[in-house]
């Protein structure tokens, strides 16, 4: 583990600019790349932890607001503590925001990021990697099926909706994947029922796509976010150690 220091980039994209969070390890050295996706609770104390603790690891670490276009962080008053059950109004706000993000606006976005990744001294040349969270992981997904000549590897956690009846959903881009692939979902999860799962192991068994997929029993949509009641240490942990297995092998 190793020192880290974080700050606040702003980074030009298509559509304006969008505030980041930026983590890396403190010796000024170019490291490997990672693009961490949001989950809908979005840039907030929460996941610029995560970022510092990939950062210690030896990592370079890069966390945009991916609804910028509604303004900077935080986009809306949360609490510390995030609980929709004891306050309903945070999902009436949040998902008007969530649903305003179009597949196209998140592939001209990362062309932006990983610009952003690539132009900058403290990340190493070459490829780098994705991990996402909740719709993050819909954003991992795509970003590797559109940059497949940019991304390494990409992880996604209890992500849902990776597979829909739409044209242009998640699964559908799986052919142009080239990325080693990391799933973990989380078997007390609407977003994401068992049948989806195999549709999008079927699809990715198809393209060739290298990949792993577990199902973590008993834990929660959410269950990385120690900020919410979702919240399982144990699955968390689990988490942990395959992300940084696959960073390990992507790099």
């Amino acid at each position: 583990m190793t020192d880290v220091q974080g700050t606040s980039v702003d980074i030009t994209t298509e559509d304006g600019t969008a505030d980041a969070y930026l983590a890396r390890p403190a010796d000024g050295e170019p490291h490997p790349g990672v693009l961490l996706y949001q989950d809908a609770y979005g840039l907030r104390p929460q996941l610029r932890s995560m970022a510092d603790r990939l950062a210690a690891a030896g990592y370079t670490v890069l966390v945009p607001n991916v609804f910028y276009r509604h303004g900077r962080t935080p986009i809306g008053e949360l609490p510390e503590f995030i609980d929709p059950s004891a306050d309903p109004t945070i999902w009436q706000r949040i998902g008007p925001v969530m649903g305003s993000l179009t597949p196209e606006q998140s592939r001209r976005d990362a062309d932006a990021y990983l610009g952003f990744l690539a132009d900058s001294p403290f990340v190493a040349d070459g490829p780098v990697a994705l991990t996402g969270y909740c719709m993050g992981a819909r954003l991992a997904l795509r970003t590797a099926a559109t940059h497949p000549d940019r991304v390494a590897a990409a992880a996604g956690f209890h992500g849902g909706r990776l597979v829909t009846d739409a044209p242009d959903s998640p699964h559908r881009g799986a052919g142009a994947i080239t990325a080693e692939l990391y799933f973990g979902f989380a078997d007390q999860d609407a977003s994401m029922p068992e049948e989806q799962i195999r549709e999008l192991e079927a699809a990715l068994d198809a393209a060739g796509v290298r990949y792993t997929s577990e199902v973590y029993r008993g834990a929660q949509h959410g269950y990385t976010q120690a900020d919410t009641p979702a919240y399982d240490q144990q699955a968390d942990e689990r988490h942990w150690a395959a992300l940084l297995a696959l960073l390990d092998r992507a790099f």
